[in-house]
């Protein structure tokens, strides 16, 4: 029997945006696959498509350096059949949330397993103990290669989608790579751009470095810690010294000391997406990431030679 006009017109869509469609006998039985963070849903919503639940276990509006966990999203927890997690330094408290819930065995995916790892930033978040950058989301390669790894390991979980999920990863993959092809594409007549840089935190070396950039200072001990008076004047004369021409700072970040060094400097100040706050959506990564890159580009060609 002939598909349905309607059932061709719904396959003509899902394909063409990317996303394998489930069997709809199966709908009822979807995988709920809990995330931590914005970026986590938007990779694991592009890889699953319909064919799986997506669940973040923190309320839009919480700030994940911030967050305690409650007794209603420990509660959550109990409802899901895995959870990926950035698992190396950016969601800790998920590790307590999951030993507390009723599924303390709950299957855990490790995003970043296969990603290669940069070193903390800040003489605060070494000496706490934190060996490893945690903000591989914020880059393409980096982002990449942690959908390869969700979606084989979600396969595993979930074999009857395996497949679909292996071929989304992929169409999704191709898209971010193509964001940054744009990007880069922007400063093919730039030449050799080298600007020196300092960041507010050390979120964004994963990111500068997939263009070529190096951090010369990073101002904050550790990311959310702002630096005592005595550490900001040293961080200042570290900028002085080594002609730093560009500082990157977090969107919408209230703080004082930005303003102050801006004014003790004159250095240019532009900022990124965090990609830490606001709804949970599935192309809330590509947005994100695509304003992030078009700062990037824009400051590359207003301070480059």
């Amino acid at each position: 029997m002939s598909l349905s006009l309607n059932r061709r017109r719904f396959l003509a869509a899902t394909l063409a945006a990317g996303v394998l469609p489930a069997d709809t006998g199966a709908a009822a039985e979807r995988k709920r696959f809990g995330i931590t963070l914005h970026p986590y849903y938007s990779y694991v919503a592009n890889i699953v498509g319909d064919r799986a639940e997506v669940v973040p276990i923190i309320p839009a509006g919480f700030n994940p350096h911030a967050y305690e966990p409650r007794p209603e999203d420990i509660q959550r927890i109990g409802s899901l059949d895995a959870i990926v997690l950035n698992g190396i330094g950016h969601d800790d408290f998920a590790g307590r949330m999951i030993a507390a819930s009723s599924k303390p065995k709950l299957p855990v995916v490790e995003a970043n397993a296969d990603v290669p790892l940069l070193p903390a930033a800040g003489s605060a978040a070494r000496a706490s103990g934190k060996v490893v950058n945690p903000h591989s989301f914020l880059s393409i390669t980096g982002s990449v290669l942690q959908v390869a790894t969700i979606a084989r390991e979600l396969g595993r979980l979930d074999p009857a989608n395996a497949e679909a999920y292996t071929a989304n990863a992929r169409t999704y993959s191709r898209r971010l790579r193509q964001l940054r092809a744009d990007a880069l594409g922007k400063l093919a007549s730039a030449g050799d751009t080298r600007l020196r840089v300092a960041t507010i935190h050390g979120a964004y070396d994963y990111l500068l470095r997939e263009f070529g950039l190096e951090v010369s200072a990073v101002v904050e001990p550790a990311h959310g810690v702002e630096p005592s008076p005595a550490q900001l004047a040293e961080t200042i004369a570290t900028m002085r010294r080594l002609d730093v021409q560009v500082i990157f700072s977090e969107l919408n970040f209230p703080s004082a000391y930005v303003e102050t060094i801006r004014r003790e400097t004159g250095i240019r100040l532009y900022s990124f997406s965090h990609i830490s706050h606001g709804d949970y959506a599935a192309d809330r990564f590509e947005r994100e990431m695509t304003r992030n890159m078009d700062t990037l580009v824009q400051a590359m060609l207003e301070t480059g030679p």
